[in-house]
């Protein structure tokens, strides 16, 4: 009986399957070709970040008939350089979650279930809550000493930037804020 190892067995098998394939005559690159075009016939592609944390990490989504069909790393990007996490390789699977809200939800005070609004209705509410908080704890002047100046601010409000915002985005995050009066502009990084 002859002393047979975990390797040695290992590369006996991939051989063998290896002349076993060639003999059937099936040609490799032909056959990845064929998958690869198949693959991406009709399919448009959109760059964007991953959302889970702070790192940014680029993907390619693959979109066909307006349906996310693939979500890969993007080996272009400065960042992860088409490598995710597994937090990042799941996201396909957070994309079509039953889980997912879709739609804006609503839970009145001391109500204990949520209802389905519209996006204007949601929209609205928003801007009415922003405008009483701000014009409830408004600070117009600061006095130090005798000296009293000009602060024109909130410290109620603050707005919190993320690593799937873009350039642009945080530009006018940053902009927003200075218009509604916080001081309080955050990135989730820092955190």
């Amino acid at each position: 009986m002859s002393n047979i190892t975990r390797r040695s067995w290992l590369k006996m098998t991939a051989g063998g399957a290896g002349v076993t394939l060639t003999g059937f005559g099936i040609q490799q690159q032909k056959a990845y070709a064929r998958e690869e075009k198949k693959k991406l016939e009709g399919v448009e592609e959109f760059t964007t970040s991953c959302n889970f944390c702070s790192c940014g990490c680029g993907m390619v989504a693959h979109v066909k008939e307006g349906k996310l069909v693939n979500l890969e790393g993007d080996p272009d990007h400065i960042v992860s350089e088409g490598a995710l996490c597994s937090k990042g390789s799941a996201m396909f699977e957070t994309h079509y979650s039953e889980q997912r809200v879709k739609k804006p939800l609503y839970r009145a005070p001391g109500s204990d279930h949520w209802e389905e609004i519209s996006w204007d209705d949601a929209i609205t509410r928003i801007a009415k809550k922003i405008k009483e908080v701000r014009d409830k704890n408004w600070i117009a002047t600061e006095k130090e000493g005798d000296v009293e100046y000009k602060v024109n601010r909130t410290e109620a409000i603050g707005f919190m930037g993320g690593a799937q915002n873009t350039n642009e985005e945080c530009y006018l995050f940053a902009k927003m804020g200075r218009l509604i009066g916080t001081p309080y502009i955050e990135h989730q990084a820092r955190l």
